[in-house]
């Protein structure tokens, strides 16, 4: 039995600049073996219809402009109001600082990568937190 690959749906919240991270990530994601969707700069209500109708198995976003515990807030009270939240693996990126990891866990999101974070443990930390019957990474 063939299973699915994993797919992942990118975006930059707002009009928040600054490419070059989540470019990166997308690079390391597809040559890992996932598909990946990089919506660009969405609203977090198109996002999620998107990712429900694209049957992603992760949501990632990256944030530069410091808005970051306010677009993952916003991102999981979509995805509740919805009933997908836990549909979803959500990680964020970009210039957070370390000590918001654990209050951006704490509002929704299942991992934090800021920059300097090597593109394998951002590979290794989807693998590991996916279920891990239905999909196939490769």
């Amino acid at each position: 039995m063939e299973q699915k690959k994993i797919r992942v749906l990118l975006f930059k919240p707002g009009i928040d600049g600054h490419w070059r991270g989540i470019v990166t990530i997308a690079g390391a994601l597809t040559e890992a073996g996932m598909e990946v969707i990089f919506a660009g700069f969405k609203s977090v209500e198109v996002i999620v219809d998107s990712a429900i109708d694209e049957d992603v198995d992760v949501i990632g976003y990256s944030v530069h402009s410091g808005a970051q515990h306010a677009w993952t807030c916003k991102l999981k009270q979509v995805l509740e109001e919805k009933g997908v939240r836990d549909s979803f693996l959500i990680i964020v990126g970009g210039a957070i600082p370390l000590v918001d990891h654990e209050t951006l866990k704490k509002e929704g999101a299942d991992g934090v990568f800021s920059p300097g974070t090597n593109t394998a443990d951002v590979v290794s930390f989807i693998r590991e937190n996916l279920p891990k019957s239905p999909i196939i990474a490769d």
